[in-house]
């Protein structure tokens, strides 16, 4: 039998075992050199990378509403129809003017032979227009009369139904080509909308660069780009704007390549080309998908300046796509798209007294924009490639030593393509290796120590493009989900790491439209009147918004640490601005963990910093149009913040602490 003292002794034993486990080793150890910083941190780290697939230009980022503007597509009446309503009657025809125009010859003839209550033609829009109520819609178009002609057009913004949102009309017509413009009020919203154009009265007349901008672009410029899509990409603070792509750089064959000077200039005189993405996928055909180039190298130098960008285009190597055609320009007449990327770092960055300065200054940018990195070719490689590389990288050095020149190793990130650009690269003394990488949420969890023990002599990376994919590469059926974004979080910490090797990164593809994409995943959604960031936008943006100026070595230990495959993660940096250490710890498991955390050689912490947590309970979680935020950070206070402190980190969770801490840390060079 136990006596009652025997039993005290008993239960006083067994809240001690439970305190000493409660106050035990949590398992996980974090430990960051708050003393012994690493290297600089490119400000420029985290960027953009833009390509018009997924009408993520025409239909998407520019703002234009009208689909085939200058009647310039193969089929000139695509996304343009007939309208006849009551008696009306009439005609549509296409018609080409001789020496009228080299970039758009074509226009439309319009006949009409019974007015009834409007005859005239309707666009569709990228299917539909979005319209918001009570916001104005400027109209410009060019027309001429033929003959007897009506004197005024009636203009329409209609609902599908039939609804009247928005009317005006347009006079003034004459038998010269002048232009016309007009202004629409909308008296509700439709995401479908359509813009029609009638004859009142008999008569022809011809119409040409037919365009419909919302008066409320992007800060209010003609020719404009989508409000609240900008607005996303300036809330991520990017480092740099990577441009024009992607594939449609390079394009099927060389004669539909992306050429940079036939997008600057008259938005409306720009030559059209079939967009490269037309189709690409037998499971997602866009017949209708053309690059009008509205949005062209002009505006996106504008588009980094405005989000605090530096610029990175990508010009043509004279190799058309390797996925498609592999057609080569010869060697012997790379002159021209040498010239290309010379004449390009002069409309950038010359003065306004010299030939393309003086464009750019026409253009209404008379200061430089100040570019420093150019990209030659897009995810080209092989000998083929690597040969004229070597030509780009001499004429380009011998000329602009000041701009640090984008190299390619290939579509995937450890094939026999990586590692020959590799050996190549290094001996040609590279400047920046853009790497690439699109594969299963595993892949990024494996990888995420890849360049740890990187060989640091050489060129430094870009990791260019990468995203996780919940199928495969390519498959219609990758979701935009939490598990992917999670698994991109833990790689990035990764990248955060190294960050004096690797020293720029972007998500790709930027841009989806819900109803006219041709790849998934994509970092932001939207149609034609909302848009919305995925989990993996926000996991983006918390890279970017808290990036730090300076790595703090960081070291993680306990279970399954060193293993090969270990599922919590950490990075660490310093704002050299505020004094703060910035550390992210990413929890891939379905558990919490409690994570020791040693910040080794802080002379004072604050008690109180903040911490901001991306997480959600299923890695299925996805966000949408009408739940944009289901996945999304959430930022409450720190506490109990010490030289050395535990905490817990939720499952299945990405968090950043901000910690205020003076250091001993020594003077930071380079």
């Amino acid at each position: 039998m136990i006596t009652e003292k025997r039993h005290g002794w008993i239960l006083l034993l067994l809240c001690v075992l439970v305190h000493v486990a409660q106050a035990g080793d949590p398992g996980w150890r974090v430990t960051v050199q708050t003393d012994q910083p690493g290297g600089r941190i490119n400000p420029a780290m985290w960027g953009l990378f833009f390509e018009d697939i997924n009408s993520g230009a025409d239909g998407g980022l520019l703002a234009e509403l009208v689909k085939n503007r200058t009647f310039e597509f193969p089929d000139g009446l695509m996304g343009w129809s007939k309208v006849e309503k009551g008696a009306a009657k009439g005609t549509l025809e296409i018609r080409t003017e001789a020496g009228r125009h080299a970039a758009h010859p074509h226009y439309l003839r319009l006949r009409c032979e019974a007015a009834g209550e409007g005859f005239g033609l309707a666009n569709e829009g990228f299917n539909g227009m979005g319209i918001r109520q009570g916001e104005t819609y400027r109209l410009t178009l060019r027309a001429r009369q033929t003959g007897p002609a009506p004197k005024a057009l009636r203009v329409e913004l209609t609902a599908p139904d039939g609804r009247v949102l928005a009317a005006t009309s347009v006079s003034g017509l004459a038998p010269e080509w002048n232009s016309h413009s007009a202004v629409l009020k909308a008296t509700a919203t439709e995401a479908k909308a359509r813009l029609a154009i009638h004859a009142m009265e008999p008569g022809a007349l011809d119409l040409d660069l037919i365009s419909l901008f919302p008066a409320n672009t992007w800060k209010n410029r003609a020719n404009g780009w989508r409000k609240d899509l900008v607005q996303l990409l300036a809330e991520m603070k990017p480092g740099f704007l990577r441009f024009p792509g992607g594939c449609i750089v390079e394009g099927r064959y060389l004669t539909n390549r992306y050429q940079w000077k036939t997008t600057v200039g008259n938005p409306l005189e720009r030559k059209l080309i079939i967009n490269r993405w037309n189709d690409e996928f037998k499971h997602r055909p866009a017949p209708d998908y053309y690059q009008s180039f509205g949005l062209g190298f002009y505006e996106y130098f504008l588009l980094c300046e405005d989000i605090g960008a530096e610029p990175l285009p990508i010009l043509n190597c004279g190799m058309a796509c390797q996925f498609n055609s592999g057609e080569l320009a010869p060697l012997s007449q790379l002159d021209p798209y040498l010239q290309d990327a010379l004449d390009l770092v002069e409309f950038a960055n010359g003065p306004a007294s010299s030939p393309w300065g003086q464009l750019r200054a026409s253009l209404g940018h008379p200061q430089p924009f100040h570019l420093k990195l150019l990209g030659v070719g897009n995810e080209q490689w092989g000998p083929d490639y690597l040969e004229r590389y070597a030509v780009f990288h001499q004429a380009l050095k011998a000329k602009h030593p000041e701009i640090k020149l984008v190299s390619s190793a290939g579509p995937g990130p450890d094939d026999e393509r990586y590692h020959f650009a590799w050996s190549k690269l290094r001996a040609l003394n590279a400047d920046i290796v853009d790497e690439h990488c699109y594969a299963r949420p595993d892949w990024f969890l494996d990888n995420a120590a890849r360049y740890d023990s990187f060989n640091r002599q050489g060129p430094r990376i870009f990791m260019g493009e990468y995203a996780a994919q919940s199928v495969k590469t390519v498959s219609p059926d990758n979701r935009n989900n939490w598990e992917c974004a999670l698994a991109e979080a833990a790689y990035m910490s990764g990248l955060e790491r190294n960050a004096d090797l690797v020293v720029m990164a972007s998500y790709a593809p930027l841009f989806g439209h819900v109803e006219r994409w041709q790849w998934t995943p994509n970092l932001i959604w939207f149609d034609n009147l909302r848009a919305f960031g995925t989990p993996s936008y926000y996991v983006q943006k918390l890279f970017a918004n808290h990036r730090g100026d300076t790595i703090l070595p960081t070291r993680l230990t306990g279970p399954g640490a060193a293993q090969a495959k270990p599922r919590v993660f950490a990075s660490a940096t310093r704002d050299q601005k505020t004094g703060e250490i910035i550390l992210k710890v990413i929890n891939a498991t379905a558990s919490p963990v409690e994570v020791s955390i040693l910040l080794a050689g802080a002379k004072k912490i604050l008690p109180k910093g903040r911490e901001i947590i991306l997480t959600s309970p299923h890695p299925a979680d996805e966000n949408s149009l009408d739940h944009p935020k289901r996945v999304a950070p959430i930022e409450n206070p720190l506490s109990g913040v010490a030289p050395e402190f535990r905490h817990w980190f939720k499952p299945n969770s990405v968090h950043v602490l901000r910690i205020g801490a003076a250091s001993t840390a020594k003077k930071i060079s380079g």
